[in-house]
């Protein structure tokens, strides 16, 4: 983007670009990542609506990466402008299911009471896809722990993560957290998810800044989730990795990266997750072995992840495209 670019033109720009099917995907997603800064800010700007409405108009792509992180993003705004939206895509039964899945959680992410009879009735219905049933489960669980009580009761604690998450992490307790008692409630199959994702993200929280004594144990114990049933709770396993950006994770990432078996969606996000530390040794060869790889969500992802691994490389701010005097957080 030229320095020229006013304020006022800045949104138009990055819609211009995020909404394109000529620009490169790696710059859509830059374009992307002004936008949910934003769409975010807080307190809400005159281009916080715009932001979320030139995000909300590249659902038009026919690519599911882009479209999966256009409804995280969403998710992310904090602004009751972008729930139309994700309904519209969640309620369209032929949109792809990861696009689906991640518009379901983005409600939850928002909090939105009034989609709860959409996301229970989805939940119950016994012909959707398990990741959209599982999704709305846990987004009813969110948005009902939000408005209740328990939320106001529970001493959380602080964490280094600013994203809003499908889960809290689980309460504090007044005893010293135990690596081993919260990989138990992650393991254990028989308990709601929404539990077993608290579990996942008080790991994750004791699993920051990377020189935690409990960082490397807390890695290993959120690893073992790669043995889950379910496609859903393995991808959010590689999307906190991603979050972390911990070496400790790189073994378990390219193992699920590199299972043609596994899911699609795993493996995307492994990719990612892999992008994140692209500056540690070997990632960026294990990333390129997958550019010709038979899934496409998949060979976009790696797209993506080889343009966040030179971002890292170069030691630039922020991953995304920054008009000048405007500082974008990614």
């Amino acid at each position: 983007m030229a320095a020229a670019d006013s304020f006022d033109t800045q949104v138009p720009a990055l819609r211009k670009i995020v909404t394109s099917e000529q620009e490169p995907l790696a710059r859509r997603f830059r374009a992307l990542f002004s936008l949910k800064h934003l769409a975010s800010l807080q307190p809400h700007t005159e281009q916080s609506v715009p932001a979320i409405e030139a995000i909300a108009a590249a659902f038009a792509s026919p690519s599911a990466l882009l479209k999966h992180e256009l409804a995280y993003c969403l998710g992310q705004s904090r602004h009751d402008a972008a729930v139309a939206p994700l309904r519209q895509v969640l309620q369209d039964k032929d949109e792809d299911s990861m696009c689906r899945h991640e518009a379901a959680e983005a409600l939850g992410a928002l909090g939105d009471k009034d989609s709860l009879p959409l996301l229970k009735e989805l939940r119950d219905d016994v012909q959707e896809p398990d990741v959209i049933r599982e999704t709305c489960d846990i987004a009813v669980d969110r948005i009902e722990w939000e408005h209740g009580l328990l939320s106001k009761q529970e001493q959380l604690k602080k964490s280094d993560f600013a994203s809003i998450d499908p889960a809290p992490p689980l309460a504090q307790s007044t005893k010293a957290p135990s690596i081993p008692e919260l990989q138990k409630t992650l393991l254990d199959t028989s308990l709601p998810l929404f539990q077993r994702y608290r579990a996942m993200f008080a790991l994750r929280d004791l699993s920051s800044p990377p020189d935690l004594p409990t960082a490397v144990p807390a890695v290993l114990a959120l690893a073992r989730g790669f043995t889950d049933p379910s496609a859903l709770f393995r991808h959010e396993i590689a999307f906190v990795f991603g979050q972390l950006s911990h070496p400790a994770s790189i073994p378990s990432l390219t193992e699920a990266l590199s299972n043609t078996k596994e899911a699609s969606m795993v493996r995307h996000e492994a990719a990612e997750a892999l992008g994140s530390l692209g500056d540690e040794e070997g990632v960026e060869e294990t990333l390129r072995k997958f550019l010709d790889d038979p899934e496409q969500v998949v060979r976009d992802s790696v797209i993506v992840a080889l343009d966040m691994a030179e971002f890292e490389k170069n030691g630039e701010i922020e991953y995304a495209i920054v008009p000048e005097g405007v500082s974008v957080a990614a």
